[in-house]
């Protein structure tokens, strides 16, 4: 039982890039809302409520998430466990000792994960954005679970009851004279709580939150970059007339 266990819990996924039958599976591209208050505290309900159950987030403290617009009474009643105080760390539910007995590892910290998983497929957030859209039940596999953008992952489908159960759709054409299976779309087998455009929405806004925790001065950093170009940018036309200025009268 244990060696079967000992793969289960996986990060969200091992690289960017995916492969089903040995062709990579394209990634969508994720909304960019880290500078959408809203749906990044609808990520970090989102994430609190199906991710930190089992993965920390150790790099993160609760009262960070007053940047995101959030009271110390909001975060302390509806997002920190009732154990954690405002000031600590992010820390998974799960005794790391009975994680490791149970999986063979703890399951990895996620801080990063939207930077670490970034790959010439794409950017980390697309990745995670693809992952969380493409799981679909499979009964060869030990948890019932399978996805399109990490194949035989480890983790089960996190989300699976806001999303429902699906099985992917695969049409038979000819590719350089092979008969190859294509991926056509899904097939619902079980409807989840929430529409797929619901769906979609909020997994957008869980992938910011992540984008977000993974650089909080992100939005800060290129705000700042952009005035320093546009200052070296004007900078650059004073010196260079006041150069000419200095050199007119030498030939």
């Amino acid at each position: 039982m244990k060696k079967i266990l000992l793969g289960f819990i996986v990060a969200l996924g091992l690289s960017g890039v995916a492969h089903s039958a040995g062709v990579s599976f394209p990634l969508d591209k994720a909304p960019n809302r880290t500078n959408d208050m809203a749906a990044l505290q609808n990520g970090a309900k989102l994430f609190v409520n199906y991710c930190l159950s089992c993965h920390s987030a150790s790099f993160m403290r609760y009262n960070r998430l007053r940047d995101i617009g959030l009271t110390d009474k909001q975060i302390a009643e509806n997002l920190a466990f009732t154990t954690d105080k405002i000031g600590d760390t992010m820390v998974a539910a799960i005794n790391p000792k009975q994680a490791k007995e149970w999986f063979g590892k703890n399951p990895p910290d996620l801080t990063l994960v939207a930077r670490s998983r970034s790959s010439r497929a794409g950017p980390g957030p697309d990745y995670l954005f693809t992952l969380l859209r493409t799981y679909y039940r499979d009964d060869s596999t030990p948890t019932g679970w399978n996805n399109l953008a990490f194949p035989n992952i480890g983790m089960p489908n996190p989300l699976w009851e806001l999303q429902g159960e699906r099985t992917p759709v695969y049409e038979k054409v000819m590719s350089h004279g092979h008969e190859v299976e294509v991926f056509r779309g899904w097939e619902t087998v079980k409807a989840g709580t929430m529409s797929q455009a619901e769906y979609d929405r909020n997994v957008g806004d869980l992938v910011a939150f992540m984008q977000w925790m993974a650089e909080p001065e992100q939005n800060s950093r290129i705000r700042i970059g952009v005035w320093v170009m546009i200052f070296l940018s004007v900078f650059t036309v004073v010196a260079w007339r006041l150069n000419a200025a200095y050199w007119k009268d030498i030939k």
